[in-house]
């Protein structure tokens, strides 16, 4: 968004000169301890998910600053940073799947488990279709990273003023529009990897036959 990029640029000459690029990133390690601690705390006081959306803003603004903060030092931790970078935020995403576990009425938790495995899966598709193609697409159909911690946040404040007690007919609405959410990406993204090697094997056949 090029409003993350102008916040982002405005910010980064400014941060302190002990603070270093592995710091923020290591960062999401202590979010998500707090991420499931929250929902330990709140399975008896739902307050207690006003600190975890306090605690996704940071995990934000660690995650827009690391890379950011790298490059504008000249770290040179490239490739440790994608490694890390994705990695924890595979935890991060975890822990805030395994918080609202904690606090959901009896029966859901199959719902849960497979919840996880579908937003794994997101990434999964994410990083082999970047493999394969060199191009990393962190969007599905206009969402991403920052439209999914707004919604988060959206998602606990409601949790707070109505309980859980809508999660039985919401919670297995919103597994299924992951799994066709997935489906559609692999769909997608197949269907054009499939497209690339067609054209590739054309485009070669046509140069064995002019040699």
């Amino acid at each position: 968004m090029n409003w993350e990029n102008q916040f982002r640029a405005r910010w980064v000459p400014r941060l302190p000169s002990w603070l270093e690029t592995w710091h923020l990133t290591y960062l999401t390690l202590l979010w998500s301890g707090l991420i499931v601690l929250c929902g330990w705390q709140a399975r008896e006081n739902l307050n207690w998910l006003w600190l975890s959306s306090l605690v996704v803003v940071a995990q934000y603004l660690s995650d827009l600053f690391d890379g950011a903060l790298g490059r504008y030092r000249n770290t040179g931790l490239i490739k440790w940073g994608y490694y890390m970078d994705h990695f924890l935020d595979y935890l991060f995403q975890s822990a805030i799947i395994t918080g609202y576990l904690l606090i959901a009425p009896e029966g859901l938790t199959l719902y849960f488990i497979g919840m996880l495995v579908l937003s794994t899966g997101f990434m999964v598709s994410s990083f082999l279709s970047f493999a394969a193609t060199n191009r990393f697409e962190i969007y599905f159909l206009g969402i991403g990273p920052t439209e999914i911690r707004v919604a988060i946040i959206a998602l606990n404040t409601a949790i707070i003023l109505l309980g859980t007690d809508w999660w039985p007919v919401t919670v297995p609405i919103f597994f299924w529009c992951l799994t066709i959410g997935l489906t559609a990406m692999v769909w997608q993204t197949q269907r054009q990897l499939w497209q690339q090697d067609m054209r590739l094997k054309r485009t070669s056949q046509s140069s064995e036959e002019e040699a």
